[in-house]
């Protein structure tokens, strides 16, 4: 079985009016990827579904929220491959489910749901052993197979080396640890987490690092949050309508809606000298946002 192959992702000038004078933005739009495996989230499968064909396996099992964009992607892939998907749900499976759910199981996806407490303190281990015919993945994606799918985002960019810093959003620490790996010594990678507390996340993708090569300089700010995973604010809410106003580019609430809000004031703040490129990674995501009011958002 051949994995598909998909273009190219464009990148977007950006000027927005509160950028400064003498910085070059521009966004990776991996949104643009494919319709529903969008995003970082095919870089982070497509190694894992390449390991298991080579095992010989027909069943990818994952983890996930109500509105996981890991679980999307993974259902819409292993549907496309032919392959049997399961999901491991966090919570009580409640009377109506969340629309990703529900294109989830339309994908073909059975749905397991656990407690919070149970998911707490799964692993893939224990899982293996009661779908032992299942190659496991982790929540989002994090593994080294996932590490190594994310080297690969800058090959698909013109003249990738020209910029000075690469930004992007982070969750579990995958896709900024394969940035890190693949960037040039000359670049700057800064991640903004987008849990709180998010502490964690410099250890854990220090332990994805590779150790044969010189690496860039990196750095995490944990301040942009917004007050945790998948919080939103009327300010988050109303930066994102004027930026698709002022670029077309619609963000999300979760990830890359936060990540341009840090840019901005990181921008604004002096952080990035005169003549600084500075490319933003747009991770997609946007499925998340129906789960949003109609009419918040003014491009839905």
């Amino acid at each position: 079985m051949i994995l598909p192959v998909f273009p190219s992702p464009p990148v977007s000038s950006l000027q927005p009016d509160w950028l400064p004078v003498g910085i070059t933005a521009h966004m990776l739009r991996l949104d643009q990827l494919h319709s529903t495996v969008s995003g970082n989230k095919w870089y982070k499968l497509k190694y894992n579904l390449e390991a298991a064909l080579a095992e010989g396996r027909d069943t990818l099992l994952t983890f996930g929220g109500a509105w996981s964009n890991h679980l999307a992607a993974t259902a819409a892939a292993c549907n496309m491959l032919g392959m049997r998907s399961i999901g491991v749900v966090r919570g009580e499976r409640p009377p109506n489910l969340s629309i990703t759910l529900q294109q989830v199981e339309a994908n073909g996806m059975e749905l397991v749901f656990i407690s919070r407490e149970e998911y707490r303190h799964a692993t893939t281990a224990q899982w293996a052993i009661r779908y032992p015919n299942a190659f496991v993945i982790p929540e989002g994606g994090g593994n080294a197979w996932g590490v190594r799918g994310c080297e690969d985002i800058l090959s698909g960019v013109p003249a990738h080396a020209s910029y000075s810093h690469i930004m992007c959003a982070g969750g579990t620490g995958t896709t900024l640890a394969g940035l890190i790996n693949s960037a040039g010594t000359h670049q700057e990678v800064i991640g903004i987490p987008v849990l709180k507390n998010a502490g964690w996340m410099q250890a854990a993708i220090a332990a994805l690092l590779r150790e044969d090569t010189d690496l860039p300089r990196w750095q995490l700010f944990r301040d942009f949050h917004g007050g945790g995973y998948a919080k939103t604010t009327t300010a988050l809410i109303a930066f994102i309508n004027n930026f698709y106003t002022q670029t077309g580019i619609p963000l999300d609430i979760i990830y890359t809606g936060k990540m341009v809000m840090a840019f901005q004031e990181l921008a604004l703040g002096g952080h990035f000298a005169a003549g600084s490129r500075v490319l933003l990674v747009h991770t997609g995501g946007l499925q998340g946002n129906l789960s949003l009011a109609p009419g918040v958002l003014t491009y839905q």
